[in-house]
């Protein structure tokens, strides 16, 4: 008979957990949420800024990372860089967020948006009303729905079966949804660029206006109001970009992780950025401004799928993005549980989540995941959970990059085998960057911004019952 394992077992190398990082970032958003960033800033030259101000936060937070991976190379990652660096009140609320919003709804979230794309090929995952199984209520349930949670569950069932199963799905999805976004890029700019297009869309490149669900131009923005534009966009090349830090929640299970997470969060971030940059100049070579604006359902991909590949177009790009969110989804579901893990291995967590199975991985914590993230598929309010991820994460990463500060007064002699680029002028820069993103978001979308903070400090009741739980004696 088997028995539990013990410890994680170190199986993954460089090339692994850069997939991890990759696989995990790149889901659906890169085909969708231009739309919704040109709606906000309205020109090309905005557009392209955005994302490279995305990307240039994610890099740098990356790269800060390293020297806290290198420090504390185990199961938990930013739980425990922030539990170190502050105390197990703010790794707490971390670990609460990423299991309340920020890891669970991102999984339903991918997971809804594998099965709406799905529709393409199967008429009967089509959300509509001729489609609903069950109705109470305002409450509709679709197959579509019943899909994502059967998906969701599959990944988990495979990783609860161990991580080199979970590692061989995650680096063949991530290998070919690179190669298919690399390959609709090549070819949107070799078959389809169109120069009237390209010139159109950048002539008052740095010009910003608002544009209406239609494309239409219906106001400039100016002054203070540009700030705000801007964050409001870069909600979903944020969304978009998130999920880089997953593969410090799984240290433990990474070979020489000293070594391997920062080099890993490096170069997976840097392909991303890479590859998110050319799709979105690939958008304005071949579809106008008001188009990629007016994209239905935000479907901008789509919209240019069809242009560069015909009316099989569509049925490509859905395609594509079936692949992306099938892997995106394993990456996630295969990281978070280790959060809960480590939480409960400090009594903060149901105690069943600090074991692992004979496969090495924590099965229960898995499942337990998988649960919540099933409950938000049916919810249907999962996309309300996504507009608050932002804030929420945005706010953690300036908290934990703040640590590193902390750290080197606190522990100025320990051991660094790599040491945050830039320190202390890109740390520093981030944090101020996030922080005035944070502000932003609280001034001009209130709604999304506080109740992400309130989900958060929803955490700290929370805490405290679960260190009165673990103080109470116990009966024997």
């Amino acid at each position: 008979m088997s028995t539990p394992s013990k410890e994680f077992l170190p199986t993954l190398g460089l090339f692994d957990a850069t997939m991890i990082v990759a696989g995990s970032m790149i889901g659906s958003g890169i085909f969708i949420v231009s739309a919704d960033i040109t709606r906000n800033v309205g020109s090309a030259g905005w557009l392209i800024g955005v994302w490279l101000i995305t990307g240039f936060m994610t890099l740098i937070a990356a790269l800060s990372y390293g020297e806290l991976s290198a420090m504390f190379p185990k199961a938990g990652g930013q739980y425990v860089y922030l539990k170190e660096a502050y105390n197990p009140l703010a790794g707490f609320l971390y670990g609460w967020s990423l299991f309340a919003v920020i890891q669970t709804a991102t999984i339903a979230a991918v997971g809804v948006a594998f099965s709406k794309f799905a529709g393409y090929f199967f008429k009967v995952l089509e959300v509509t009303d001729e489609n609903v199984l069950i109705q109470l209520g305002s409450l509709k349930i679709y197959p579509a729905q019943l899909l994502s949670i059967f998906i969701i569950i599959l990944l988990t069932y495979i990783n609860t079966r161990g991580v080199k199963e979970g590692k061989w799905l995650q680096v063949i999805f991530t290998v070919v949804k690179i190669a298919s976004l690399l390959g609709l890029i090549v070819f949107g700019f070799i078959v389809a660029a169109d120069a009237a297009i390209w010139s159109a869309n950048w002539d008052n490149a740095w010009q910003m206006v608002n544009r209406d669900a239609t494309g239409t131009i219906v106001g400039g923005v100016a002054g203070s109001a540009v700030m705000g534009a801007i964050a409001a966009a870069m909600v979903g090349s944020i969304f978009s970009s998130d999920a880089w830090n997953n593969v410090t929640f799984i240290a433990g299970e990474v070979k020489n992780p000293k070594r391997n997470i920062g080099l890993s969060l490096f170069f997976g971030t840097l392909i991303v950025t890479i590859i998110y940059v050319a799709a979105n100049l690939m958008y304005i070579s071949v579809l106008p401004l008001e188009s990629i604006a007016s994209a239905p359902q935000d479907r901008v991909a789509v919209s240019a799928g069809k242009v560069i590949f015909g009316d099989i177009g569509s049925y490509v790009i859905a395609a594509m993005i079936m692949v992306s969110t099938f892997g995106c989804n394993n990456g996630l579901i295969l990281a978070g549980a280790r959060v809960y893990y480590t939480m409960a291995k400090d009594g903060l967590f149901f105690k069943q989540t600090a074991q692992l199975n004979r496969f090495s991985v924590p099965a229960v914590g898995l499942w337990i995941q998988c649960v919540v993230a099933s409950l938000l598929c049916l919810s249907g309010r999962y996309g309300d959970l996504l507009d608050m991820i932002s804030f929420v994460v945005v706010l953690f990463y300036a908290i934990t990059i703040a640590g590193i500060f902390i750290l080197r007064k606190k522990r100025p002699d320990a051991e660094r085998p790599y040491r945050a680029l830039g320190y202390p002028l890109l740390p520093a820069l981030y944090i101020i960057m996030a922080l005035t993103f944070c502000v932003l978001l609280i001034w001009f979308k209130p709604d999304y911004a506080m109740w992400g903070l309130i989900i958060t400090l929803c955490g700290i009741p929370m805490y405290y019952l679960a260190v009165l739980n673990k103080t109470l004696p116990t009966e024997k």
